[in-house]
């Protein structure tokens, strides 16, 4: 006879979950530099396992497969660096002009601010430099943060490569650190967690592509320079949920508001990029990104802002396949299937504590019928 488990108060219990997750995002923040370029090598891995697979199954061997399937991704990687690079090199042999017409319209900006609201032009001068020496420090360390990621994204590769060739060993440590009884568990949620991540990633990028061709037709259509570039990057950055869309309207209206003559560009860029957004959020993302990762919008935007601050950009875009594993893994055991709910986005038409008022309700009515 099994003994009977300790049950500890609930006061406890808490205090012990809230100092673990504090040790954890202290550990996480701390580490980010190594653990941030493993997650983004997880995710790859797991996006090239099935061409991997189809390749050994073809009798190519497991090294070259993994190889073949290396080179296939920076051949894709690359070639789109590649397009965003003679872009940006068309748009750095005007960045002058650019910046002669930017400079004449923040001055028109500056006199109308002085006029409309008395504000001295001097006064607004120093609050801008003063706001950009405040900004130098967060720069330069956001800069130094970029580099790192950038000396660490070398390793990736080879991340990937170690990943994909010690997969069966991964996986058999994982189903024999667990109890046996608890095995079928354990396969259903590697499955559904690899499934899961695959349709995501995949579902994202296709949604990228859509919005990018979207996004630079519409620029084409208004007559914005650079539309191409600047419709794969509002593309890119609405990767990024809920925060990248912001930063991807923005970017049109600054430029044509250095370029054009009026509001009626800006105008334009804004609803366009309104009915593309319309479009995205209601037919894009339910349909090709969250067949698979259901998750609330509440949650979503809370787990987006809580990577950023971890890690950045990266922990931005790692937030949501995080949070869909573990959604997953909170669906497969009785004692967190509450939590999983919560992350979940099925809302229901009435809580418990409502339908228990309602019993309690018609049981008093019932005791009273039978007294009286």
């Amino acid at each position: 006879m099994k003994p009977a488990l300790k049950q500890y108060p609930f006061y406890l219990k808490s205090t012990v979950i809230i100092f673990g997750l504090i040790c954890a995002s202290f550990v996480m923040y701390t580490l980010k530099g190594i653990m941030a370029p493993i997650a983004f090598s997880l995710i790859i891995a797991i996006l090239l396992n099935p061409l991997v697979n189809r390749m050994q199954r073809k009798g190519v061997h497991k090294i070259l497969a993994i190889f073949l399937a290396l080179l296939l991704a920076f051949l894709v990687v690359g070639g789109i660096i590649y397009f965003i690079s003679t872009q940006l090199m068309h748009f750095g042999d005007n960045l002058p002009e650019l910046k002669e017409k930017f400079n004449q319209h923040f001055s028109q900006l500056q006199q109308w601010v002085a006029g409309k609201f008395n504000v001295p032009i001097e006064k607004q001068q120093k609050v801008l430099n003063d706001s950009l020496n405040s900004g130098q420090a967060y720069l330069g360390k956001t800069l130094g943060g970029v580099l790192g990621t950038l000396g660490l994204i070398f390793l990736v590769p080879i991340y990937v490569f170690m990943l994909l060739f010690y997969k069966t060993l991964i996986l058999n440590f994982l189903h024999e650190v667990f109890a046996e009884e608890n095995t079928e568990k354990v396969s259903e949620v590697l499955v559904e967690t690899k499934t899961s991540i695959q349709s995501y990633m995949v579902g994202l990028l296709l949604e990228a592509l859509v919005v990018a061709v979207m996004n630079s037709a519409a620029l084409m259509i208004l007559g914005v320079d650079y539309a191409i570039l600047l419709g794969v990057i509002g593309a890119l950055l609405n990767m990024l949920p809920y925060i990248g869309g912001i930063v991807a309207i923005a970017l049109p209206v600054i430029i044509a508001s250095v370029t054009k003559d009026g509001f009626s560009t800006q105008l334009g860029i804004i609803g366009a990029y309104a009915v593309i957004q319309f479009i995205d959020n209601n037919f894009l993302v339910p349909f090709l990104v969250s067949s698979r990762v259901k998750i609330n919008a509440f949650f979503s935007i809370v787990i987006v802002l809580l990577g950023g601050a971890l890690w950045g950009v990266a922990g931005m875009f790692l937030s949501i396949p995080f949070l869909a594993i573990l959604k997953i893994i909170f669906d497969r055991l009785p004692e967190m299937k509450p939590w999983g709910k919560l992350l979940g986005d099925e809302v229901p038409t009435r809580h418990k504590g409502e339908i228990w008022m309602r019993r309690h309700k018609r049981k008093a009515e019932a005791n009273e019928n039978t007294s009286a």
